[in-house]
């Protein structure tokens, strides 16, 4: 290692005194202005991830939904997973360390990690539309140049194409080639092959409108319309030409607001579904006759995909276990429906794609969906080897058409994290196969009425949770107090959680009717106001 080198361009991208970040979920994640050091130290660390685990490691520049002025950065690992626990510490550590200890930091990471020094290193790189993002992702570049390590920078893409990238990469090809292009002939040739199959696939063109939250989404469905069959009309809304990256638009404004994004007109019944800023997430939504609208959520998405899957494995004739993946935060309505309707396993696990993507691979099939609309579907090598298999050598007519049918779901996923244009590719798919209306689909079943509220604590690690975060175990009397709350209404439940990057305590109540999980929602509210130290007035109803 190049110490002047280092110490001469570490001073380039100082560290603002007192400024102290933690590598979450989503990586660092804050204003723009105050990135440059962490992006300069995070070149150096994927450099030393890279050759600790002798592969390409990818980083994204990006903020996701957070507003334009924020910015941040996450670490790719080999087959386009998040990066690995226990490297997020060493992340945290580099990026808060004093300009002097930069180096003893880096030796220890060496030490500890086992870090072989003399092999080589490969960075992707990617980055978002945000202002900041070209400049950023030029220190990320000055900090891989520093420790020797080779890059390739892809410019403009959205998180989930460096994740496929990474992972194109370091299977040789098996999974795809690690262009743009690899990507977009991948996913539309799948998709092609689907579509020929629906029953109305000559006659009505399939329009569909997409909020791309002003952000990348936009740049890259552009570059693949061509790709597409003709039958798909997709039409582009917040394209990014006009207004500021996720204002009042894309997949969490609409969300958490419950209503469409500015800047797309709905007429009665049209499909219509949102993008998030880096285009890892989307939901479906539309408005009925009387101008009622419905949000289709990550739950729904999640269930439509199960239905399709379920169906076909049973026509395949294979004993392939498949379950659904979820977190406290799914509608009981959901839970519900896969459990007794569709006779599908489902799985809790703490909030956090990590949690989610970790349990999915412990099943041949293994299903996962945040509510927020961010998810993919996980085959294991063994049933992804057997449904190929089938597609090419079953005799048995109706068993080889669902086994390639299931062949071309599985190049239409990316398997890798979830990616809002190859979901709403399968999505659009499915739905063109079952012959399903937006309204049909919707009507699967009805959400529960449910809350979301968050209240102020002095410090958030006084709540411990357990069972999936769906119990307190701590401050001490609070999780009694919640279920006798929860007593009073019915089809309620509600959990706590400590927020990951605030001193909040966010809270989910939901019950039969949205007078009761309103209540519901601010009685837990007040009762964590009492017993977890909240601050400032007391919660109102």
């Amino acid at each position: 290692m190049d110490t002047e080198a280092l110490k001469k361009y570490s001073a380039l991208h100082p560290k603002p005194a007192g400024l102290t970040l933690q590598y979450g979920t989503a990586g660092f994640r804050t204003k723009a202005e105050q990135l440059d050091h962490i992006m300069f130290r995070m070149g150096l660390l994927a450099v030393l991830r890279s050759k600790a685990v002798a592969s390409t490691i990818g980083i994204v520049v990006t903020a996701s939904h957070n507003p334009e002025e924020d910015n941040g950065v996450k670490l790719v690992d080999p087959l386009g997973e998040m990066l690995h626990p226990s490297w997020e510490e060493y992340a945290t550590q580099l990026a808060n360390a004093e300009e002097q200890e930069l180096q003893k930091i880096i030796t220890e990471i060496c030490q500890k990690a086992a870090v072989n020094q003399h092999k080589d290193a490969s960075v992707f790189i990617g980055r978002d539309t945000r202002p900041s993002s070209e400049k950023l992702s030029q220190s990320v570049i000055d900090g891989i140049s520093v420790l020797g390590g080779q890059y390739h920078d892809y410019g403009l893409v959205t998180t989930p194409q460096l994740h496929y990238m990474v992972c194109c990469q370091n299977t040789q090809g098996q999974y795809g080639k690690a262009t743009l292009e690899g990507y977009y002939e991948k996913l539309s040739k799948a998709f092609t092959e689907l579509i020929k199959q629906s029953p109305s696939s000559g006659e009505s063109q399939r329009h569909l409108k997409i909020d791309c939250a002003n952000g990348i989404g936009a740049l890259k469905l552009s570059e693949m319309q061509p790709y597409f069959p003709k039958e798909v009309q997709i039409h582009l809304y917040n394209d990014g030409t006009k207004e500021k990256l996720n204002h009042l638009c894309g997949a969490d404004f609409v969300k958490v607001h419950q209503k469409p994004p500015r800047g797309l007109d709905m007429k009665p019944n049209e499909r219509c579904c949102s993008f998030d800023g880096d285009a890892d997430r989307i939901v479906y939504y539309y408005k009925d006759t009387t101008g009622h609208f419905h949000l289709i959520d990550g739950d729904k998405i999640a269930t439509l995909i199960s239905i399709f899957l379920k169906e076909l494995l049973a026509k395949v004739g294979q004993t392939l276990k498949m379950a659904v993946v979820q977190t406290a935060y799914a509608n009981g309505s959901s839970t519900r429906y896969l459990e007794e309707t569709l006779k599908v396993p489902v799985h809790c696990v703490k909030t956090g794609v990590k949690h989610l993507h970790h349990k999915a691979q412990e099943f041949d099939v293994g299903v996962y969906f945040e509510a927020n609309g961010h998810g993919t579907v996980l085959f294991s090598k063994a049933a992804e080897t057997k449904i190929r298999q089938l597609a090419k050598e079953e005799k048995d007519d109706e068993k080889r058409e669902a086994a390639k049918v299931l062949e071309n779901m599985i190049d239409l996923i990316n398997q890798t994290v979830g990616d809002a244009v190859s979901d709403m590719l399968v999505i659009e798919a499915i739905l063109a196969l079952k012959g399903l209306t937006v309204q049909q689909w919707d009507a699967l079943y009805t959400d529960l009425p449910n809350r979301l509220l968050k209240v102020q604590v002095a410090d958030r690690r006084v709540i411990d949770t357990t069972d999936a975060e769906r119990r307190a175990v701590t401050p001490e009397g609070l999780q009694e107090k919640i279920d006798a709350l929860v007593k009073k209404y019915k089809l309620s439940r509600a959990f706590v959680r400590p927020s990951g990057t605030e001193d909040v305590v966010r809270i989910y109540a939901e019950a039969d009717t949205q007078e009761h999980a309103d209540a519901l929602a601010h009685e837990v509210s007040l009762a964590v106001y009492h017993l977890a130290g909240g601050k400032g007035a007391p919660p109102q109803p």
